[in-house]
């Protein structure tokens, strides 16, 4: 078999490993750091893959397909060296703020972690320059090889750690190597695969990840007799048990409970979102329940049939169990943890998820139940009062999701929300803003008659009503609130002598701006006069810990006690890396300038073409994500449903562009764009309607939703190579380029831009993309009085 019939396998299998190791590096990093660190991963992927096309461009011996062999040897060393390499680098986000290093740091991440996709971009590029006739071929076995890469990660994540994965998913380049090379290259392939699987059956010390000293259960095994218990992986959260004395789970404990509290078991969600297991028998839950904020819904009204929504540790489960609850649903997010709950934990825990329990996210599971609720019970609490990431998506408290909640209540149920007081007011006032927008729009007149506050010395609860609190209501408020000297935040008709009775403030801030925001005059114009951006949020802009207002940095900075650290949380790190990634990006773009040969004058009128088609992918691919996250219930399922549906349609979109001529028209693109459009529009019923049904079928639902826009999807890009394969193929690495290089930058584009106009907005900028690469194809055929390799007569 020659070289060039080998090449589309050796790009199916780096492409598969290459795709699948970007997956398991999201995971490491939500390990290592933090979640929101594992954008960083897409762009490092497409800088190293823009990077290659520079090689090639300033080398031409690069562009041998005799080479494309030892590239894949390359990448099979690359992929667990650069892992290796990487976690020995004391890079932590936290440092950012004082230690000005971190940021050579995060430099040396890039370098490391891009190495392999600079391989994977040398297989691909080399392939596409020299074989530009077959360009719909390679590109098909290059996204099928990516797509099926997605999916077969989670596969191997759910049985190894993401840091052994790194170990096997070398295997797939080696033998791409071994079927590509000669002898010495296939001896080479060989022992080295072989030592990789000795490294995966040993584990060496060295290869254990590094997690960030700063995170939540690293902290609190440095207390004096913590230890650790167990830990569990699967492909979408590893969950640890420990014990400490800073598990310590009882938020806003009234100070007249003077009695200890039980035996509590830390949980840890990729070692940073702790929260606390409290021991408990089956029968009754323990006496300190009744001294919680969060007991208030239960000591107003009817307590039989509630609501736990992401109990998590279970602490709102008990608290129901402790007041005579007779049905008690719960419904969590994350499968892992009430995994762990439902086995090792069972017995320590009490039972809490034996029966009316399930996973997802709440609001889908109540969309098409009957169901009339005394209490639904949302927590934000974990044993630590740390804030949500800014650029976080959080579909569970925008103004949609309240009016769900609101929908589910009986007639005189409760909606109750409970969260840590962390000045500056900011999560407590949005959540608030959000309940008052959700019961206007449901038809509630006067919001500030349905709604109760109160607040402890480090907790708040908010209850809501789609009636009018009665008065017998009000005066079980007041007692509940006296008994336990929790202040009052707010009851109808509540006057100002009565708050700050047991929590002094010289400020009153609290109590100034709930009384603002409950005043229909007053409220606007506190929501534009206050520092921070605490307006409701909705579905299409989730960011509900994004509190961030242009122009207002430097009062802002004041208000943060002149540190840096809540700046980064909220997300400034992505104009930070976007602007490193910009430079970087120039740099790549313009170096093929300086190689030895200039390519035809007329031929580069074409190139704006690809960086148009990889910024409007981009931008397509991350606005999907986001918008599937709501019927698929979990982030990591949604991007492993997008990027294979999408990614696989693609290619095979790609061969068949490869196949009917008349698939390669300028059109074709155009008609992406409209099509783009059509879908930002059909999205949100679409979304309704798949997220009633069961998990296996809403992924095929997505399938089958996504496969007409990503079957155009995946033919332009071949297409136009072919052009200009034909016209000038030194071009070709530089079109490799400009396309990497846009891909790198519209992932930060897109959650830069959703965060002030939101994820259809990224669409339809998508859209934008989409037909100036129509515009830029069409005008430069005319000019040029061609068809290229959309003339019909072509095969």
């Amino acid at each position: 078999m020659t070289f060039e019939a080998k090449t589309p396998l050796a790009i199916f299998l780096c492409s598969l490993a290459s795709l699948a190791f970007e997956v398991a590096l999201t995971r490491i990093f939500s390990i290592s750091l933090w979640y929101h660190f594992a954008f960083m991963i897409i762009s490092i992927a497409m800088l190293g893959l823009a990077a290659s096309g520079v090689a090639l461009a300033l080398y031409p011996r690069l562009k041998r397909i005799e080479r494309v062999g030892s590239y894949c040897l390359l990448l099979g060393v690359a992929i667990p060296l650069s892992y290796l390499l990487v976690n020995q680098v004391p890079f932590d986000p936290v440092r950012l703020a004082w230690d000005r290093t971190q940021i050579l740091h995060l430099g040396l991440f890039y370098l490391i972690l891009a190495v392999p996709f600079f391989c994977t971009g040398l297989v691909i590029a080399t392939a596409f320059t020299v074989q530009s006739g077959r360009a719909g071929l390679l590109y098909g076995a290059d996204l099928l090889g990516a797509g099926l890469g997605s999916l077969g990660v989670l596969l191997l994540l759910s049985i190894l750690a993401p840091e052994r994965v790194v170990f096997l998913l070398c295997l797939a380049p080696l033998a791409a190597a071994f079927f590509s090379g000669g002898p010495r290259l296939r001896v080479a392939a060989l022992l080295l695969a072989c030592f990789a699987l000795l490294l995966l059956a040993r584990q060496p010390e060295f290869a254990a990840l590094r997690i960030s000293p700063y995170k939540g259960m690293p902290s609190a095994l440095r207390f004096p007799g913590a230890r650790a218990l167990k830990s569990y992986d699967t492909p979408f959260a590893r969950i640890d048990t420990f014990e400490s004395p800073a598990v310590r789970f009882a938020p806003g404990l009234s100070l007249s409970y003077l009695e200890s509290l039980p035996r509590q078991i830390g949980i840890a969600v990729d070692g940073g979102d702790v929260s606390a297991v409290t021991a408990s028998d089956r029968q009754k839950a323990p006496e300190f329940l009744e001294f919680l904020p969060a007991a208030l819904p239960y000591a107003i009204g009817s307590r039989n049939k509630v609501l736990v929504l992401d109990p998590r540790g279970g602490l709102q489960v008990l608290l129901a169990r402790r007041f005579g609850a007779a049905e008690i649903d719960k419904v969590e997010g994350n499968p892992a943890l009430a995994a762990v709950l439902r086995t090792d934990l069972r017995e320590f825990a009490g039972g809490i998820y034996d029966d009316r329990s399930w996973t997802g996210l709440g609001r889908s599971w109540l969309r098409g139940r009957e169901d009339a609720f005394d209490i639904i019970d949302i927590s934000l609490m974990g044993t630590e009062p740390y804030g949500t990431f800014g650029i976080a998506e959080e579909y569970r408290f925008t103004v949609e999701a309240f009016k769900e909640y609101l929908g589910s209540l009986g007639k005189d149920g409760l909606l109750s929300v409970n969260l840590y007081i962390i000045p500056p007011p900011r999560s407590e006032l949005r959540i608030l803003a959000t309940m008052i927008e959700a019961l206007e729009e449901i038809g509630v007149r006067e919001p500030a008659l349905h709604l109760a506050a109160i607040r402890s010395w480090g907790a708040l609860c908010i209850v809501a009503k789609r009636s009018p609190l009665t008065e017998s209501e009000i005066g079980a408020i007041r007692r509940f609130a006296g008994e336990r000297w929790f202040d009052l935040l707010h009851y109808p008709g509540m006057g100002a002598q009565q708050s700050d009775l047991y929590l002094k403030s010289s400020a009153d801030e609290y109590n100034r701006a709930f009384a603002a925001l409950l005043s229909k005059e007053r409220r606007q114009r506190f929501l534009d006069d206050y520092i921070f951006d605490v307006a409701p949020v909705h579905d299409d802009r989730p960011f509900f810990g994004y509190f961030l207002k242009a122009g207002r940095t430097a009062e802002t900075y004041r208000a943060m006690g002149e540190k840096w650290q809540f700046f980064l949380a909220e997300g400034y790190i992505v104009p930070a890396v976007f602007a490193q990634a910009a430079l970087i990006s120039l740099l790549l773009m313009l170096l093929p300038l300086f190689s030895g040969k200039r390519g035809g004058g007329r031929a580069k009128g074409l190139l704006p073409y690809f960086a148009l088609l990889g910024c409007g992918f981009m931008l397509v691919e991350i606005a999907l994500i986001q918008k599937i996250i709501l019927p698929l219930e979990n982030p990591s399922y949604a991007v492993a449903t997008l990027l294979a549906s999408l990614l696989v349609s693609s290619g095979a979109g790609s061969l068949l562009g490869e196949r009917f001529a008349w698939l390669r028209t300028a059109a074709t693109t155009a008609v992406i764009a409209g099509l783009i459009v059509c879908y930002s529009l059909i999205l949100p019923a679409a979304s309704a309607a798949i997220s009633t049904f069961a998990l296996p079928v809403k992924i095929g639902l997505v399938f089958l939703l996504l496969l007409p826009l990503g079957l155009l999807m995946g033919i332009p890009f071949p297409a136009g190579l072919r052009t200009l394969g034909d016209l000038d193929p030194f071009l070709i690495p530089w079109a490799w380029v400009l396309n990497g290089t846009f891909s790198v930058l519209a992932p930060m584009l897109a959650v830069m831009f959703a965060t002030s106009a939101g994820f259809g907005a990224v669409l339809y900028l998508g859209a934008a993309a989409y037909l100036l690469a129509f515009l830029n194809l069409h005008f430069f055929a005319k000019k040029l009085r061609i068809t290229s390799s959309y003339d019909p007569r072509r095969p």
